[in-house]
């Protein structure tokens, strides 16, 4: 049923639509002062995984087709996250200094026990350490204020969107050496996390799709999940989620060595990351030993039904002990 229901919200971006409205645009939150950036990706087809590394997750490489959609110039930052994360400083931000009452019936976390920005600083920098479950509820806030259906990439359009046309290592090349200037990682961001945007674009106007943090992305992770399209073309694939862990999780971190900031580098979230939640069961919202891991925004060109977009975010959360 979840494999059926993702893929009916994939069908409604293959639908027909106009390529002329298809463009970048700046969503303002409704009834707030906050707003964020969003990049026109065309649809188009490439080629998934890579030939030189030794990892046998990214393999075969295999021809992949994506529909277009928007995805977020920036990770998610504080400054989005937060008042969608406590409804106090929403108010703050409310521009009549309310909060509508179908704002306010949307689940929010508890309040975590530890500082979640792990001292790196708030302002401009990517919202981190939230589950899979917290990202996709936080989407649903956004829908509520805005009418508009925000949702986590599948792994294929992350990958898509980071090569932005490139069949290199990273989308500028080959050679790591270049890192630096696209991305904060283990060699030169000091430990924590910068301000988004710190660093150079790839060529489709995203920044930090290398390092920082590391992004959700919605698929379940498999090893082996690339195997059943070797010599096909494999159209907006999708390993819908059902079980807790692990999910993909893509672009390295602040932490990351440059290998694993490669394009097709895959990454899984671990129980390990919630090693300190002394809840029983585990928080469903916060990974406390996960300060690498953030979330962007993507929407597809044509929005699915409301009823569609509500069985989306209405997955009950699984338990964590």
């Amino acid at each position: 049923m979840r494999k059926l229901l993702f893929l009916a919200l994939l069908a409604a971006s293959q639908s027909t639509y106009a390529q002329q409205g298809h463009a970048r645009y700046v969503q303002q939150i409704n009834g707030t002062n906050l707003e964020f950036s969003m990049e026109a990706i065309p649809g188009g087809e490439f080629m998934m995984g890579s030939s030189k590394s030794s990892n046998a997750d990214e393999k075969p490489v295999h021809k992949v087709k994506i529909s277009p959609f928007w995805m977020g110039t920036y990770e998610v930052t504080w400054n989005l996250f937060e008042p969608f994360l406590y409804k106090d400083f929403e108010v703050t931000k409310s521009t009549d200094g309310k909060v509508p009452a179908n704002v306010d019936a949307v689940t929010r976390p508890t309040k975590p026990y530890l500082d979640m920005t792990f001292g790196y600083g708030k302002d401009g920098q990517p919202a981190l350490a939230m589950t899979h479950y917290n990202a996709i509820q936080f989407c649903k806030w956004l829908y509520v204020r805005t009418g508009v259906f925000y949702r986590l990439p599948t792994e294929a359009e992350w990958e898509y969107a980071c090569r932005a046309g490139s069949n290199t290592e990273y989308f500028f090349g080959d050679d790591a050496a270049q890192l630096g200037e696209y991305a904060s990682f283990k060699d030169n961001s000091g430990g924590k996390t910068v301000k988004v945007g710190t660093k150079k674009p790839n060529p489709w106007g995203l920044f930090d799709m290398l390092g920082n943090v590391s992004e959700w992305t919605y698929d379940q992770y498999k090893e082996d999940f690339y195997a059943q399209f070797e010599g096909k073309t494999a159209d907006n694939p999708v390993n819908v989620p059902t079980t807790l862990y692990p999910h993909v999780v893509r672009g390295g971190s602040f932490e990351s060595e440059a290998k694993d900031l490669r394009s097709a580098a895959r990454g899984a979230s671990d129980p390990v990351w919630k090693q300190l939640d002394p809840q029983i069961p585990k928080s469903n919202w916060w990974f406390p030993e996960a300060p690498f891991v953030g979330m962007r925004l993507v929407r597809p060109a044509v929005q699915p039904s409301h009823d569609e977009i509500m069985a989306y975010y209405d997955k009950a959360p699984l338990k964590d002990f």
